[in-house]
């Protein structure tokens, strides 16, 4: 159905050109680069997995 990649620092570097958007520096990242252009994306923090969907209504999900 989506293909699933996990984000590793380089990959959100390279691919999510995340933005400074405020004047506390907070980073922004665009989801649909996250997921590279597909459906979902697995995020690691902390060796923790989470999954991060994007509904057919443009809504984000991030389960663990």
């Amino acid at each position: 159905m989506y293909e699933t990649q996990i984000l590793t620092p380089q990959f959100l570097a390279s691919k999510a050109a995340a933005e400074p958007v405020s004047a506390d520096r907070t980073l922004r990242y665009d989801a649909r680069a996250l997921t590279g252009g597909g459906g979902t994306a697995l995020i690691e923090l902390d060796g923790q997995i989470y999954n991060l969907r994007i509904t057919k209504s443009a809504k984000l999900i991030l389960t663990k």
